[in-house]
């Protein structure tokens, strides 16, 4: 009998559950830190404008956090239902609760991959042309919990340079996400800067995508003063991720509602990417079981 009863809770309880989910009222997004918190606002209002008027949402909230791991510990507490991680935040997230997120979907370069690259930044007139020309020099890092602004520099920059960065650098430091990284190169406080990047395009338009291309499209920097300096191996695009407990009619939902937006506004889509990104296209956890591996080996969760 008791055990007839607790069966009974539970699917009550997964019913109540399931009704939630199908009623959301309100739909909270985090944004990750890396930019400036009213250039994010402005570029993901059209987004909350689509997903109000697509679903009936009472309320969209955007919730651009200081830095990533506001994001990531807003999914894991359920204060979150949705945000685009990096590789790494994702990994951060999966390796602490496997069941909190479920990925859906990645952004898609103009050629198709779906992968981009960290690469370091340096002033031109530094002298620095190579990764190996900053010995003895500052590296700037993004934020602890970003791909290319810290992991993979962490334990790709090595193979280049033949030493841990806290050997071959004089001194490495977070300067609070991509933007703040990029300027800190550019104003001097830094001698290399690592950035995300599609790398294809010009480096005179900074790239197609990505920070460095944000930074020359607002005008906050002049790629006739930088060099690329390094280039790591292709990494796996971040993930749109959605919280596992509004089920799987939501993860649908909302994955065909993001595959449609760079055709119904291209605008909108370009805005919350930040450069020139083809579309998105299906992913799964396995995509980022490297990264996860990587990162549990580097840094932990």
């Amino acid at each position: 009998m008791l055990k007839k009863a607790l069966f009974a809770a539970t699917a009550l309880f997964a019913l109540a559950g399931a009704a939630n989910a199908a009623d959301l009222k309100e739909f909270r997004i985090g944004i990750l830190g890396g930019e400036n918190e009213t250039d994010r606002l402005r570029n993901y209002a059209c987004l909350a404008d689509h997903l109000k008027q697509e679903f009936g949402f009472e309320k969209v909230s955007l919730f651009p956090a200081a830095d990533y791991d506001g994001v990531i510990q807003g999914l894991l507490g359920g204060t979150l239902d949705f945000a685009e991680l990096g590789a790494s935040g994702y990994a951060s997230v999966y390796l602490k609760d496997p069941k909190a997120v479920t990925p859906i979907l990645t952004t898609q370069q103009k050629d198709g991959s779906t992968g981009y690259h960290s690469i370091g930044l340096a002033l031109k007139s530094s002298g620095i042309k190579t990764i190996k020309d900053a010995k003895g020099k500052k590296l700037g890092y993004a934020d602890p919990d970003s791909t290319s602004g810290y992991l993979v520099p962490l334990t790709q920059i090595p193979k280049d340079t033949g030493m841990p960065n806290d050997k071959f650098f004089a001194s490495t430091q977070f300067n609070g996400g991509h933007e703040n990284n990029l300027l800190a190169a550019y104003d001097g406080k830094v001698d290399v800067a690592v950035d995300d990047s599609s790398g294809i395009g010009d480096f005179k338009d900074g790239y197609t995508s990505g920070t460095f291309r944000k930074e020359v499209d607002k005008g906050a920097v002049d790629p006739n003063k930088l060099v690329e300096v390094w280039r790591s191996p292709l990494i796996p695009n971040g993930p749109l991720v959605v919280r596992n407990a509004l089920g799987e009619e939501w993860q649908t939902k909302l994955a065909a509602f993001f595959t449609a937006l760079p055709e119904k506004d291209h605008k909108c889509f370009s805005a919350v990417e930040g450069g020139d990104y083809k579309g998105y296209a299906p992913v799964k956890h396995d995509f980022y079981n490297a990264v996860v591996e990587v990162r549990k080996a580097a840094i932990g969760g």
